[in-house]
């Protein structure tokens, strides 16, 4: 079966506040998800939501594509950028805990990403901005781990 997934994140002061959205389509079927964080990234979110996307198909060998408005997250895997960071252990680059969750969920699948431009009218894109500002202004938000610990990593907290 072919799947869609629409993704949009979103950070209020990036960092700050954010949230991620997504969309499902498969036929007639259609889901939501969505999160947020009180503490995080616009670049983290966008990637959140393509991870949890894909996290959540119930059967691996899905063909999926995804349609992003987020140049860091289309580019980086269709450009093959993340691949040459793995070889590189990284080295310098962010978000790495969420860049190894992704590799971990995109190697089940037979992934394609689309980038979409965003605020542009395009209806399920509209959706995942909704859902991800939504999340982001959600009381009580849940601390983002890898971002907090990265920053304590930097030295920053």
């Amino acid at each position: 079966m072919d799947i869609t997934i629409y993704t949009d994140g979103a950070a209020t002061g990036n960092p700050g506040p954010g949230g991620y959205g997504t969309v499902l389509l498969a036929g007639k079927f259609k889901k939501e998800l969505s999160g947020g964080f009180r503490k995080t990234t616009n670049n983290r979110m966008e990637l959140l939501a393509v991870i949890e996307g894909i996290n959540a198909m119930k059967s691996p060998g899905m063909n999926i594509t995804v349609y992003s408005d987020s140049k860091y997250v289309v580019d980086s895997v269709e450009k093959g950028w993340v691949f040459g960071w793995v070889k590189k252990g990284f080295k310098g680059k962010k978000n790495v805990d969420l860049w190894k969750r992704f590799l971990e969920v995109y190697a089940k699948h037979t992934v394609k990403f689309v980038w979409v431009k965003g605020h542009a009218g395009n209806h399920y894109n509209e959706i995942c901005d909704q859902l991800a500002v939504a999340a982001a202004r959600e009381p009580n938000l849940p601390p983002d781990l890898g971002y907090e610990e990265s920053l304590k990593d930097d030295g920053l907290f």
